[in-house]
């Protein structure tokens, strides 16, 4: 009862309510919240505080910047989901709202798109380099989706590519990575596509900021990050301490190869992994190997190619599926 009251209080105020709409749509900070407002800081963090406190919306830090969304889990979450439905989004003060948070949308993606044409470079050139895009993207879909997946962490989630690419498939999706520049391309990416039922948080993925009394989430997805780490082994224990007891960790990154270049030009750590690499990384987090499989670039693309791997490890027991067409 007091829960309900709480909530209630808090929801029931025009600006406070404006705010829930708002924060429905998109990931906001204070200052892009008083920006389409057009109210004074203090008061919208006052405003914001209430409705933090009640549950209906969550505060996170990212570097010096503070951002705000509405609680996708837990009492306030459905609550706030139920007021909702009952608003009218088309007309008055929330379509004005609505056209300034385009806006301020507008504003954020080309700040990302100019970081992402900077360094679209590189991106392109390391593309080139293995199998299409799409053949690994197919076959992670095809992997993950073979066992319950209602919630997914995207671990190094950079443009958030896979968020988008999985959301369909997934009740839940959060991505962390430790570059807000690249976390900025990703909400661009998941608001372009109208998917909110995935978020992004600048985190280090060494220590996941969730609590292993309640692991959330039924798979952790590494593609193409492990080779930019020290200790990929460190990052695979600490996602398997958030899974849920069915859950699996899917990692795709490069088999062995010798292209130093990747190594002195794109701050590659590691020049690809062996079968018998991840497989220990996987058994040093308490997982169990379950499958692999190789994407091999098309036979005339050269020697100097790269060949991609998936690995799949989980609790649960089960045989290796050596499904590779090349040894790696």
């Amino acid at each position: 009862m007091d829960q309900l009251l709480t909530m209630l209080r808090a929801a029931g105020d025009a600006t406070r309510l404006r705010l829930l709409i708002l924060l429905f749509e998109a990931e906001l900070t204070v200052s892009e919240l008083t920006q389409i407002l057009g109210q004074s800081q203090p008061r919208v963090s006052r405003h914001l505080k209430l409705l933090s406190d009640a549950g209906l919306i969550e505060r996170f830090k990212e570097g010096s910047w503070v951002f705000y969304r509405a609680a996708d889990t837990g009492p306030g979450a459905e609550f706030a989901r139920s007021l909702l439905a009952q608003t009218d989004r088309t007309e008055g003060v929330a379509l004005a709202d609505g056209r300034r948070l385009s806006e301020v949308r507008k504003a954020r993606a080309e700040v990302a798109a100019a970081f992402f044409a900077a360094n679209a470079a590189q991106w392109e050139r390391i593309r080139s380099l293995h199998a299409p895009e799409k053949d690994v993207e197919d076959a992670i879909v095809r992997v993950l989706k073979a066992a319950p997946l209602s919630a997914l962490l995207d671990a190094g989630t950079g443009t958030g590519r896979m968020l988008e690419l999985l959301a369909p498939f997934i009740a839940r999706g959060v991505g962390v990575d430790v570059s807000a520049e690249m976390l900025a391309i990703a909400r661009d990416r998941l608001a372009r596509a109208g998917i909110h039922h995935c978020q992004v948080r600048l985190a280090d993925i060494f220590h996941l900021p969730f609590s292993a009394d309640a692991p959330s989430f039924d798979a952790v997805l590494f593609h193409q990050v492990l080779h930019y780490l020290d200790d990929p082994q460190a990052a695979i224990v600490d996602a398997a301490r958030v899974l849920r007891p069915e859950g699996r960790i899917l990692v795709a990154d490069f088999a062995p190869h010798t292209l130093e270049f990747l190594r002195a030009e794109l701050a590659h750590r590691r020049l690809g992994f062996s079968d018998a690499e991840v497989w220990g990384w996987f058994r040093a987090a308490g997982l169990s190997p379950l499958t692999t499989e190789a994407i091999a670039p098309a036979a005339a693309a050269g020697l100097d190619k790269l060949t991609v791997k998936i690995w799949v490890g989980g609790r649960k027991s089960g045989r290796i599926n050596l499904t590779q067409k090349d040894a790696a």
